[in-house]
């Protein structure tokens, strides 16, 4: 994104577009960033902003590159170390190379207690990290006393606790608070009274807040309200009150109203005021102590490195009793006391020099998003400190000795400081499986090298896709990364199976599919595997910890089902622009797509076009014949037809459809109960005249006539599509005058789509079906490239294709069509093309809390260990939550199971069913009643004949793939009282022979 030109690059910026929009990308691109330190938390600061976009980051650091730094920092490689590099001098090209937009600057300034601050006058923001306390509280004095000033950010990681501080003066104005995109409401009813009541239509809740306002538009009866903003007051989930409307004229119908976003002003405090009373976001409600504590354990630390010019030895007791002292002396200078907890000070003061780098990940992560914030006034900033700490992780560590943390002279000495030897040497031998390789997998793999998991010495497995691996190895050269390409579905069961899923010790996913992510959770449930899943959404990151017997699994919840548009909403009554869009990409799939697939696809089951049409003559019905020969018969051949076609499809489009509508439905027409038909939320449509010199209309027809070439392959150049050539072309179409149809247009909104193949066809159209495959035959039109076509894949992201240009454009006309306030290009991509809005900030977040979490599961602590999490970064929250435990179903009093137990039965080459019955009985002590596989009931009491199943064997029954050692049941078993129903159990696992158990173990 070029500064002078202000043009933004799709390419690299689509998804975060989405998040901050194109206002404060701009900003960003004229805004400069200092940042001091790097470390491991510095580095992440820089990636995040970098990605995002400023227009210039000056990165200053002194100290050189050590081996310890391999850990912590992914831009440190050991030939820096060998050639013996500064660690700017190692980052500095690395982090320019991640956005050719953004000028990366050096500076090596001796930056002290006497550095004349002047030169921090030319950047918006400055972030220090790795500085003390003296030194923080001073350049935070001078940015605050600049004009306008110059926002500060602080960020530190201490071994297992990290803090962010953010300071932007006395008074910083945020445009939008939330970023959420504001809701648009039909109305149902407005009294006439003082106060005045707007109620939702259809029960829709609101989602507003007393002292927000609200903009109204296409209001009928009560008209003054069109265009004007009022206070609202709520009153329940749908109706709010908005002051005196008694004197305006009465409410008829319909009418929308908005949230209107207004500016907000937030207040800052110096770090020097804010010590002693600082405000704090508690993420963790089971510790709502948690932050004071840190903060004054920190700040203790600060005091121990003021006073010892060093921060406490590993491991060292009197360096722990003296830090002890010091934050018990800095809490009681606190205007809000806390109980200093002795054991985390502890922990505190052993972990102090190391550095947990997933940890550093979150931190860096937050503190990125509070740089953007300081630069565009987009969204809440952080008020004004913030805390998180791992104490969860290292608390069970403690009685290891003490030489468990003492260094090793390599570049996990950072890490061993927190977590031991003997984890981190767990950690080297894991075996991860990671699904999923957008930003949230990339950000994992990022984690997984600095930690060492999967080192290619213990046989470590990360199937992940190609680009990603080799980047993993250039940070950590000694993991073994093995990059799979296949999606994870049921249909790579053969490559994903149990066996492959044996080998494993932990999954980790990085989905947006929630089909995928489910079957994968099924997998590891029947697998007995932990599974650490993530997302984003924007600024909004999720993680979810499962863990085998400990914990619930994903598929234990359900999300809601996504609201579906009902078919006759898209087909002939949009309301908002979303419906518009969703009938622009259903034409595309219905033109470009679907009816070429299901041609070709008809030609590939028809022996030939005279055998069709001796069948079809013979009375036979062919499914999608009518259709297929109806494409045959009016297939374009040259550029010429494929632009008729596209101006034929506008006037059905945008033109007949209006006329048929109001032929059908005129405007005055009337609902039995007297109402009119053409109200709220149903929009009349006007007849579009088609004018080429309109953009709207000339790009609706390149676009179509484009797609129509690319299906049936027929050539066109440059100079075709100029609109010079396009109007002689069209100059020659006759457009068939409208005759309007008497046909019933579907009204009931839960009345589905009808399958087009299975439509009936009357014996008229059957004729002329016969008729015109009978003419091309004889005219020797068919010949086997005309039996083909080329099917389109929607693909959003290729300006150079046109589909987004057809939807874009059908979009468009038919909002206009339909008086609907239309979406831009960059819109209706979103929405056209599911794009998930997305931001390097949330992501490095997310993937550092899944990696401290991943430590935890490593190490096999208890379920009170584990943390879910839920944040958005906008607003900003934070809330980490103890993870679901998991439930047992009660079968009997001394009998019960949870998803994560598979009961085990071995049998052989002539056990019998009556056998497999009589095993369960004996080895789990419950009458199995039913037995099921997959969709066959093997044996159903009730039903004829099962009882003489009882004598075949299992082999017969289930008929076993050659290969297939075993086969996972459904049983239900006796209930207690015989009217009560059969009780669910477990899957039970049947394994064919004795071999098959010892084969599938790892």
């Amino acid at each position: 994104m070029a500064a002078d030109s202000m043009e933004i690059d799709d390419s690299l910026y689509s998804r975060q577009r989405y998040v901050l929009g194109d206002s404060a990308m701009h900003q960003m691109a004229q805004s400069a960033v200092f940042l001091s330190g790097l470390g491991a938390v510095g580095v992440e600061i820089a990636k995040n902003i970098v990605l995002a976009g400023v227009k210039s980051v000056t990165l200053h650091d002194n100290k050189p590159c050590e081996t310890w730094d391999l850990g912590t920092s992914f831009f440190v490689r050991e030939e820096d170390i060998q050639n013996q590099k500064k660690r700017v001098e190692a980052a500095y090209q690395r982090v320019a190379e991640l956005n050719p937009y953004v000028q990366v600057g050096v500076s090596n300034i001796a930056l002290d207690d006497s550095t004349d601050l002047s030169f921090l006058k030319r950047y918006q923001c400055v972030v220090l990290t790795e500085t003390r306390l003296s030194l923080l509280k001073r350049v935070d004095a001078f940015c605050r006393s600049q004009k306008p000033p110059v926002k500060f950010i602080s960020c530190d990681v201490f071994g297992i606790c990290a803090r962010v501080f953010c300071d932007f003066g006395d008074e910083f104005e945020v445009s939008d608070p939330t970023g959420e995109e504001p809701k648009e409401l039909f109305i149902q009813n407005i009294t006439q009274e003082n106060p005045g009541v707007v109620t939702s239509m259809d029960s829709r809740a609101h989602g507003l807040q007393t002292g927000q306002s609200v903009l109204f538009r296409e209001v009928n009866g009560m008209s003054e309200l069109n265009n004007t903003v009022r206070q609202i007051t709520v009153l329940s989930p749908y109706s709010f009150a908005i002051g005196d409307t008694s004197s305006l004229q009465p409410y008829t119908h319909g009418g929308m109203f908005r949230m209107v976003k207004i500016p907000k002003i937030y207040n800052f405090e110096s770090m020097e005021k804010q010590l002693a009373n600082p405000q704090v976001l508690t993420p963790d409600f089971s510790k709502p102590e948690a932050p004071l504590q840190t903060h004054a354990t920190l700040l203790a630390l600060d005091a121990f490195q003021e006073h010892h010019n060093r921060l406490p030895n590993i491991g060292c007791l009197q360096d722990a009793d003296v830090l002890l002292k010091l934050t018990e002396e800095v809490n009681e200078s606190l205007k809000n006391k806390v109980c200093v907890n002795a054991g985390f000070v502890r922990c505190a003061s052993r972990c102090a020099r190391g550095c947990l780098a997933p940890l550093a990940a979150a931190a860096g992560g937050i503190a990125s998003q509070e740089v953007l914030k300081s630069l565009t006034g987009k969204f809440a900033p952080l008020q004004q400190w913030f805390y998180l700490d791992a104490i969860e992780l290292v608390q069970p560590l403690q009685s290891l000795p003490e030489e468990e943390f003492t260094p090793r002279g390599d570049r996990y000495d950072a890490l061993r400081a927190c977590i031991g030897d003997s984890l981190c040497k767990e950690l080297h031998k894991q075996r991860v499986f990671m699904v999923g390789c957008g930003a949230i997998g990339c950000e994992m793999l990022k984690n997984f090298a600095l930690l060492g998991v999967g080192l290619g010495t213990c046989s470590g497995e990360k199937p992940k896709s190609s680009t990603a691996a080799l980047a993993t190895l250039e940070i950590n050269p000694q993991l073994q990364v093995d990059a799979h390409l296949n999606k994870v579905c049921p249909a790579t069961e053969d490559i994903y199976n149990d066996a492959f899923y044996s080998r494993l010790h932990v999954v980790v996913t990085a989905l947006d599919n929630v089909e995928a992510r489910r079957y994968v959770d099924s997998r590891c449930v029947s697998n007995q595997r932990a599974l650490l899943d993530s997302g984003t959404m924007g600024t909004k990151g999720h993680t979810e910890i499962i863990v085998p017997n400990l914990t619930e699994s994903y598929n234990s919840h359900r999300d809601p089902p996504e609201e579906e548009i009902p078919f006759c909403t898209l087909k002939s009554f949009p309301a908002v622009v979303e419906h518009t869009i969703q009938w622009a990409r259903d034409k595309f799939e219905s033109a470009f797509s679907h009816k070429p697939s299901m041609y070709n696809m008809f030609w590939q089951n028809h022996s030939s076009p005279e055998d069709v049409l001796q069948r079809m003559k013979a009375g036979e019905s062919l499914e999608g014949s009518f259709q297929v020969i109806k494409l045959l018969s009016r297939r374009p051949t040259h550029w010429e037809h494929c632009v008729a076609l596209a101006r034929l499809k506008f006037d059905k489009y945008f033109k007949r459809k209006a006329l048929q509508l109001l032929h059908s439905f005129p405007l005055d027409t009337r609902l039995k109960d007297g109402s009119l038909f053409w109200q709220s939320p149903k929009r009349p449509p006007s007849p579009t005249e088609f004018d080429l010199n309109d953009p709207l209309h000339f790009s609706f027809v390149i676009s179509a006539a484009r797609l129509f070439a690319a299906v049936y392959s027929i050539p066109y150049s440059e100079k075709n599509l100029s609109p010079e050539a396009v109007s002689s072309i069209l100059a020659d179409v006759k457009i068939p005058e409208y005759v309007p149809a008497e046909k019933r247009i579907e009204t009931d909104e839960t009345v589905k789509k009808p399958d087009q193949t299975k439509l009936t066809v009357s014996s008229e159209e059957e004729r002329e079906a016969v008729s015109q495959l009978e003419e091309a035959i004889s005219s020797h039109f068919i010949t086997a490239e005309r039996l083909r076509m080329t099917p389109l894949l929607f693909e959003k992201d290729d300006d150079s294709n046109g589909h987004m240009d057809f939807v874009t454009s059908a979009s468009g006309l038919r909002a206009r069509m339909y008086s609907i306030e239309a979406a831009d290009r960059l819109e209706t991509k979103r929405i056209a093309g599911k794009i998930i809005p997305a931001i390097a900030t949330a992501t490095a977040a997310v993937a550092g809390l899944v990696a401290v979490e991943l430590i935890k599961v490593v190490a096999g602590f208890g379920f009170e260990s584990y943390k879910n999490c839920f944040f958005n970064l906008a607003i900003p929250v934070m809330v980490l939550s103890e993870t679901a435990q998991v439930k047992r179903t009660q079968i009997r009093d001394d009998i019960s199971f949870s998803i994560w137990d598979r009961w085990t039965i071995y049998g052989h080459e002539d056990f019998t069913l009556s056998d497999f019955m009589n095993a369960v009985r004996e080895k789990y002590g419950i009458e199995p009643t039913m037995v099921v596989h997959g969709v066959k009931m093997l044996y159903v009491p009730v039903m004829p004949g099962h009882n003489k199943r009882l004598k075949l064997t299992m082999q017969k029954l289930i008929k076993p793939s050659a290969d297939r050692k075993y086969v996972d049941l459904t049983v239900s078993f006796a209930p207690e009282a015989d009217e009560d129903e059969d009780l669910p159990g477990p899957p039970v696992r049947y394994y064919f022979t004795r071999e098959g158990e010892v084969a599938e173990r790892p």
